[in-house]
Formats: structure tokens, sequence, C-alpha cells
């Protein structure tokens, strides 16, 4: 499903012109560069040594105006540069970005910002999601494993079994220690339970069964997200999700 405001760009470009085109966009991207900006990502746990600095609302804008084009993104991806990577993300055609690709670029996720960003601007979309949930799952490394869960966070057209098939990694993943695994294993459940009734009550069971766990950080997910489930304005919006499906029927 394409998001709003994305345009596909069909541009067929020679190696030289794609080249001339990312060249540009570096050019673009140090002319906004904030020294500002770079040094307050430290404090969001962002790497710095391969940012420049510049805001996301300021990088939406200029990929808003390069629309999608995949081999663009691409080599985008390919320079390293942190705000060019999340410009490739931004650009990324959800119907073009290939299951290969998407393991590369979650094999070199440094932070939990491009991580996310790509999670849900991008491979929310694409027809690989479902897949790469269970394969992502069972990565070692911090923000690869987050990845897992990220997507499943993100990724709102899953049906309700398949929801129910992706429950069992929460609590296989909720002793994760490592802050970003952890964090994203609240985020991915907290987000199904709001989904739908059914997934709501599955959610409710696995958050009651992780806080009895034996595992601080499995503890800490089932509270976190008991607080949310529990929440007065999660009932409103499943209600009001229930009250629509009904009118829909």
């Amino acid at each position: 499903m394409k998001k709003k405001g994305a345009t596909t760009v069909e541009t067929e470009w020679t190696a030289r012109q794609l080249e001339e085109a990312v060249a540009t966009i570096l050019i673009w991207l140090e002319e906004h560069r904030s020294d500002n900006v770079r040094a307050g990502m430290a404090r969001y746990a962002i790497p710095a040594e391969k940012a420049l600095g510049i805001s996301v609302g300021d990088l939406r804008r200029y990929a808003k105006l390069l629309g999608r084009d995949q081999r663009l993104s691409e080599a985008l991806w390919k320079t390293d540069v942190y705000e060019a990577r999340m410009l490739a993300v931004f650009v990324g055609d959800p119907l073009k970005v290939s299951a290969k690709v998407m393991d590369e670029w979650c094999g070199d996720f440094d932070s939990w910002a491009i991580c996310d960003t790509a999670c849900f601007h991008l491979f929310d979309q694409t027809p690989h999601a479902l897949k790469k949930i269970f394969k992502w799952a069972k990565e070692k490394g911090e923000f690869q494993k987050r990845a897992a869960f990220a997507l499943l966070a993100s990724a709102g057209d899953l049906s309700v079994e398949e929801n129910l098939r992706c429950l069992p990694l929460i609590g296989k993943a909720a002793g994760d220690e490592r802050n970003f695994v952890k964090k994203g294993v609240s985020w991915a459940l907290r987000a199904m339970g709001s989904r739908h009734a059914t997934l709501h009550a599955a959610a409710l069971e696995m958050a009651e069964r992780l806080v009895e766990s034996e595992s601080a950080s499995a503890r800490w997910i089932g509270r976190d997200a008991l607080r949310f489930l529990k929440s007065a304005a999660t009932l409103r919006r499943l209600e009001a999700k229930s009250r629509a499906s009904r009118v829909a029927v």
C-alpha cells in the first residue's frame, strides 16, 4: 500500500545519470547540515559519526520532491551517510524493494532511528513484511532483532491470523535484556493489541504472563503493555474500530 504523498517516479537511469543524481543530493545535504542538530543526535542514541545533522522534517520535504524511485533509493543507501540513508527509505518503492535488499539494509542498521524509519515508512508496505518478521526475530544483532518487532508494530495490514502467528515471537524475545530489543518487543505487543478485539485479548493474556516471568526484561514489557492495553484511550479506539467494522458489514 502506497502511503499518502508518495509519487512514484519511473526514471530510466544510466549509471552516469544515477551517479550524478546522488552527487547532487549529497551537495544538497551538505548545504543543509547543522552542527546543532548533529550534536543533539547523541542525546537520542543516534550515532553522529556518519551524520550531517539535518532534521527529519527537512528530509521528508526533500524526499517528497524526489518522489519514489527504487534505483535512486538503493544508490543513496550505498553512500553510508545517515541522512542519505533516511532519504533512501523515504524514496524507496515498496512494490519494487526486494527481499534481498531488505535483508542487506537490515544488516546495516546501527541505530533505532534508521531501523524504525525503514520499518514504518517502507518495509511495512512490502509483500515481504511477514516473512521478514519471522526471519529477523532470529537475528543476533540488537538493531537487526529490533527490526522484526518494529516491523510487526508497523505492519497494520496483517490479518488477525497473521498477527496471532507472530505472538509467540514476542514471548520468546521478551527475555532479551538489551534496551532496544526490549522496547521494540513492547512496542509490537502494544500495537498488536490495539488492532482488533481478538488481538487485544491475546495481547493482554501475553502481557499478564510476562509480568509473572523470572526475566526482568519480560516483566518490564508486560507492565508496559498492560498500562497501554488497559488504558481508557486504547479501549475507546478499539470500541470505535468495532463500531466501524459493524457499520461496514
